[in-house]
């Protein structure tokens, strides 16, 4: 039987008239993989810091196993700034013991992409006191993870973590024998590591088994039983949850709750997104040419970071761009955001950047904008305009939107200087959507969103007819909310992912083995695994630059059709479900639909051949 580590009985919690927690009893035993969710404010991390003792309760007992070995994240560090980082994170060992040890060797080359710690000026010997926050958080975790602990508990530990430090981190948190409490925000993170799910609200925790997918059927089912007219059935969970069942059927592997009731509950929902129905209204409102990128070249001061490119950002497209940080994903969104604001005036490096005449932009940057803080909410929302359109006929008043992100009718008199870093994220998400763009970058729009919010943006994304382009290290919201991945994978070029994600993350392991193994090039030079298209030749030899422009050529081909045949597949689909009826027509229409399926498998497998410089 599982040893208990801590127990909450009874706990409660108030700041100034608001209970945050109220009489919770809660346990965590040896093996437990917890995951806390909860919008932003309602207690989460309130409750995590009571749990190990970092702040006492008002009310009831907080009981810790006598000899726990407890290891905490904090959102703010505690390290010493005077201190190097093999101080903090390695200590009194000596080198011989810390490099024999192959679990340090993991956490360093899982955090920091190796051992001499590349983007550190003196590697272990960095002073931490100028580092930035990222790279201080990531310190703190390389610190605790290396110690031995019985219970790990972490707040927000894939803050400032890429995709690629992501997918590591809940790899080596499944193979750790410690228990685990972790709130974050990263669904597919919760997905990946989590085995209960604690969910605060309102004062109260829901308990949940299972991961993140195995929580939203659980939450649905609670509602559906809970539910008493329609209006309370269409609810935003249920739409997720068609998204999970039909979309990623996979990520659940334990489907403990009734899934048949889940199934029936949302049998008469449709998919999340029509996208030949916003295909075609995209079409509309944008033209044809949305952003012609031509032989473009782009470069962060002397660095170049992209070199003869030539891409197409189509009316409708939903990218997703994937990358390790500093390979150019930001750069490439601001020289396309910067001929767009400037009327095709101000051009990159080299090449040029054609801007559609009916493009209306909106760039969600990483930094939060300043506003007046003496302004309300609802006041700064309205001085963009005081009702959005959102297509399809959606129309909502500045107040209405206020309340999907999250303020409600009081919040909504709060001054923008009394809000929180989050709050101020939404605040700027909203402006953004009331000005009715049609072209959408967003740049890491899920810092500091809870997932109530996250969700309710993928909702409003759903209906929305206009281009899109996502930088984020949420891989679930890069997967919710856009229909193609491309990549960056810093050899100057930008890729199309057929197979999304995983794919990115295969070529990232092969490229880190390559770049480790005997006698390799070092890191950052373009190998076979990771060279522009046609530059890989055999040992010891480069293809002619000539055959490179064709391979280049041709991969662009491919890619343009196999956007056509997705856009075609989409079209098909929509005729068979209005001619069901008709089986003679939906004979025709399947035949089709499997030649186009054929053709996009001949086509992948050419273009991963291209890709890989076979």
């Amino acid at each position: 039987m599982a040893t208990n580590l801590v127990n909450l009985e009874a706990v409660g919690k108030v700041y100034g008239t608001r209970a945050l927690l109220d009489g919770v009893s809660l346990g965590v035993s040896e093996g437990d993989r917890i995951g806390v969710v909860g919008r932003n404010g309602d207690g989460k991390t309130t409750l995590v810091r009571i749990l190990a003792k970092l702040e006492p309760a008002d009310d009831g007992r907080v009981t810790h196993a006598g000899g726990l070995r407890l290891g905490v994240l904090t959102q703010h560090d505690s390290l010493d700034p005077a201190a190097t980082v093999r101080h903090e994170v390695i200590g009194d060992m000596a080198d011989h013991e810390w490099a024999g040890n192959a679990r340090v060797r993991d956490i360093l080359t899982g955090l920091f992409g190796g051992l001499d710690l590349p983007g550190f000026p003196q590697g272990l010997d960095t002073v931490i006191g100028p580092l930035s926050g990222g790279e201080r958080r990531r310190i703190a975790l390389a610190k605790l993870l290396i110690a031995e602990q019985d219970l790990i508990v972490l707040d927000e530990p894939t803050n400032h973590l890429d995709v690629e430090g992501i997918a590591w981190l809940a790899g080596h948190l499944r193979a750790r024998r410690s228990a685990l409490v972790c709130v974050t925000h990263d669904r597919w993170f919760l997905d990946q590591v989590c085995t209960r799910m604690w969910d605060v609200q309102r004062g109260t925790v829901h308990e949940y088994e299972g991961g993140y997918s195995d929580y939203v059927f659980a939450r649905a089912e609670r509602e559906r039983i809970a539910a008493t007219e329609e209006a309370k059935r269409q609810n935003l969970v249920r739409k997720e949850l068609a998204w999970l069942r039909r979309g990623a059927p996979a990520r659940t592997s334990k489907p403990r709750f009734r899934v048949e009731a889940a199934n029936e509950l949302i049998a008469d929902v449709p998919p999340p997104r029509d996208s030949a129905e916003l295909m075609k209204f995209a079409n509309s409102r944008l033209g044809r040419t949305v952003m012609d990128l031509e032989d473009v070249t782009v470069q962060a001061g002397p660095k170049v970071l992209l070199k003869h490119l030539t891409w197409q950002l189509g009316p409708g497209d939903r990218i997703g761009l994937a990358g390790v940080n500093g390979a150019g994903k930001t750069s490439l969104l601001r020289a396309m955001a910067d001929a767009a604001y400037s009327g095709g005036e101000k051009q990159p490096a080299a090449g040029r950047i054609k801007v559609g005449r009916t493009v209306r932009l909106a760039y969600l940057s990483q930094e939060v904008a300043e506003l007046d803080p003496a302004w309300r909410v609802l006041e700064a929302v309205e001085r963009v305009r005081s009702r959005v359109d959102l297509g399809k006929g959606r129309e909502m008043s500045a107040s209405q939107l206020c309340e999907r992100f999250g303020f409600g009718k009081e919040k909504q008199w709060t001054p923008v200087g009394d809000l929180s870093g989050g709050e101020r994220r939404r605040l700027q998400l909203l402006r953004l959507l009331m000005d009715e763009p049609n072209v959408l970058f967003l740049d890491e729009p899920t810092n500091d969103l809870d997932i109530e919010t996250l969700t309710q943006l993928e909702d409003l994304l759903d209906g929305w007819p206009g281009s899109l382009v996502v930088i984020s290290h949420d891989r679930y919201f890069i997967e919710r909310t856009t229909d193609r991945v491309y990549a960056l994978l810093g050899d100057g070029t930008l890729r199309m992912l057929p197979r999304g994600l995983d794919e990115y993350l295969e070529r990232r392991e092969r490229l880190r083995r390559a770049t480790t193994a005997p006698g390799a090039p070092a890191p950052g030079t373009a190998t076979a695994a990771t060279a522009p298209a046609g530059q890989a030749g055999s040992a010891g030899s480069v293809k002619p630059a000539a055959l490179s422009r064709a391979a280049q050529k041709e991969l662009q081909r491919i890619e343009r059709r196999l956007e056509r045949i997705e856009e075609r597949q989409a079209a098909l689909h929509a005729e068979m479900a209005e001619h069901a009826t008709d089986f003679g027509k939906v004979a025709g229409l399947d035949a089709e639909l499997r030649e186009l399926a054929g053709e996009r498998d001949e086509l992948e497998t050419r273009w991963l051949e291209l890709a890989e410089g076979d």
